[in-house]
């Protein structure tokens, strides 16, 4: 299939990979540091004290992602998530959200934290524009927390940061758990249970081979099938349909209407072939794949010609001129993309494809 322009059911071009997928969303990493070490996404053994993360200048500011944004959403994306790293680390993300939920075009803007800083966050977050948020909350049990983030933590400060994310009125409100056999999978019963007639939607998601340094067990992975019947022989469910194209979770209802929850199954089930999803990370490069080996630098398209008190010129980023530079990275990039990682994992394992290094999962965003 060839890619290029498409028509959108309202008529408005819609720009195609060669896949022939639309792009609609843009995850937009704002930092690459976290306050928890998660085992499967940043270990403590190469993430200690002092690693050398990105410093303040390297980061993309707040003029350029909207630059970006604004190029982006003129070849047709409509929803934007932050992600991190940790994205609450990052002073005055408020301030950013603002100014994204304000570019015409813009329909949705979310948000993924580990919700450390969601009680203080949760109401600045709302009054700057944000729609709704995630919540990544791998276990209710103080010890398995505190194993799987590597600190001492506790499970109480994120159920409050949900409540303050709810009070604020930031909905839908989904809390991802991450499943790993032996170390949370019997608990996941018990999330389910937990917020079962909440309005809080918890997606379950299958523990992945992201980044090439966490040094993925493949005996960890539970099959989403596997959660699903287990929730299932407790409270009836069925499946429902998807919100939109390219949604990446299964959807599912309580038969005695307590709600949602999902199923996010990468390994077992791949949605390669409706994504139509492109990654922004902190540095200015531009993704294709959560499980991408290279990207593409936007950096010298935003800073270009810019002396130091001209860098973030709302002005000199808005131009013509650097706005269509950015048209052009980023048409030519997503037309030539043809990543459907998670389907050729499938087919290495059969023997007829090859593995290939990955950027880490903190550094693009999840």
């Amino acid at each position: 299939m060839e890619s290029g322009y498409a028509r959108s059911s309202d008529s408005h071009p819609v720009l195609t990979d060669r896949l022939g997928r639309p792009l609609r969303d843009l995850r937009i990493s704002v930092i690459d540091q976290c306050n928890f070490r998660c085992r499967y996404c940043m270990p403590r053994d190469l993430f200690s004290e002092g690693h050398p993360f990105l410093a303040p200048q390297q980061l993309l500011s707040f003029p350029e992602i909207e630059a970006v944004v604004r190029a982006a959403v003129g070849l047709g994306v409509r929803k934007l998530k932050i992600t991190g790293g940790e994205p609450l680390l990052r002073a005055g993300l408020d301030q950013l959200i603002k100014r994204l939920t304000q570019v015409p075009g813009v329909e949705d803007v979310g948000l993924i934290t580990n919700g450390s800083q969601l009680t203080v966050a949760a109401e600045r977050l709302r009054a700057a524009g944000l729609h709704r948020i995630s919540v990544s909350l791998d276990s209710l049990k103080p010890q398995t927390f505190s194993w799987i983030t590597d600190r001492v933590g506790d499970p109480g400060k994120i159920l409050d940061g949900i409540e303050a994310a709810k009070d604020a009125g930031l909905a839908p409100l989904k809390v991802n758990m991450v499943v790993q056999r032996g170390i949370n999978s019997a608990e996941a019963v018990d999330m389910a249970a937990h917020f079962r007639a909440t309005d809080v939607i918890v997606r379950f998601i299958e523990y992945m081979d992201v980044g090439t340094r966490h040094r993925y067990q493949s005996g960890l992975l539970v099959p989403s099938r596997e959660i699903r019947d287990a929730i299932h022989a407790h409270w009836p469910i069925e499946p429902i349909g998807s919100n939109y194209f390219g949604e990446v979770a299964d959807r599912y209802r309580y038969l005695d209407g307590a709600g949602e929850i999902g199923f996010i199954s990468s390994m077992t089930q791949p949605f390669c072939g409706s994504c139509t999803r492109l990654r922004l990370a902190a540095d200015g490069k531009l993704y294709s794949c959560l499980f991408a080996s290279h990207g593409r630098d936007l950096r010298p398209i935003l800073r270009r010609d810019a002396s130091s008190h001209k860098k973030n010129d709302p002005l000199r980023l808005l131009s013509p001129e650097v706005s269509r530079r950015l048209e052009e990275a980023l048409v030519g990039f997503w037309t030539a993309r043809d990543d459907r990682y998670s389907e050729g994992r499938q087919e290495q394992q059969e023997g007829t494809g090859q593995p290939h290094e990955k950027v880490e999962m903190y550094h693009m965003g999840g």
